[in-house]
């Protein structure tokens, strides 16, 4: 590999340039201080564990509640993230979304993508995915499933992140 040469023209222009610079005047520069980074907790949830193993057993109880039974796919997106920040604005910290399980697939059941998709729960899959979406995770420190009181597989805990 070759380089090319600096000829001596080039050389004269950069140190003529090199020499009228001025250093800035760092008294008139309004530098932050660099933010502290945020502890994380193993998993990548923003709750502490205690508040996890109160979750866990559902000894928490939620502030607001949202069902989406019966919505379809679309109205529950949007009823959804309306849900979540109005709840952020409230200053509320704990959110149930019940999602439903599903009906159970029969035994006999032929196998069809749309038949197998509805049968299993089409919100119960949809919401986990909705929450990593940058809308969603902007509002969210973290969520499980809920406790089997609160609906056990067919509901999510959602954590909320202090509003801002």
């Amino acid at each position: 590999m070759n380089r090319r040469r600096i000829t001596d023209d080039e050389r004269a222009l950069f140190e003529q340039s090199f020499t009228e610079t001025r250093p800035l005047r760092t008294d008139r520069l309004d530098v932050p201080e660099p933010r502290r980074p945020k502890q994380i907790v193993a998993g990548g949830s923003g709750i502490d564990g205690r508040t996890e193993e109160r979750l866990r057993r559902g000894l928490l109880d939620p502030d607001v509640k949202l069902d989406l039974h019966g919505m379809t796919e679309d109205a529950a997106h949007r009823r959804l993230l309306v849900f979540l920040r109005g709840a952020q604005r409230q200053g509320c910290k704990l959110a149930l979304v019940v999602t439903g399980k599903g009906r159970p697939l029969a035994d006999d059941a032929p196998f069809d993508l749309e038949l197998h998709a509805k049968s299993r729960g089409v919100l119960a899959a949809a919401v986990p995915r909705w929450l990593n979406e940058p809308e969603f995770a902007a509002l969210i420190a973290g969520r499980r499933v809920a406790h089997k009181r609160h609906g056990g597989e067919g509901a999510l805990y959602i954590y909320l992140r202090k509003g801002r």
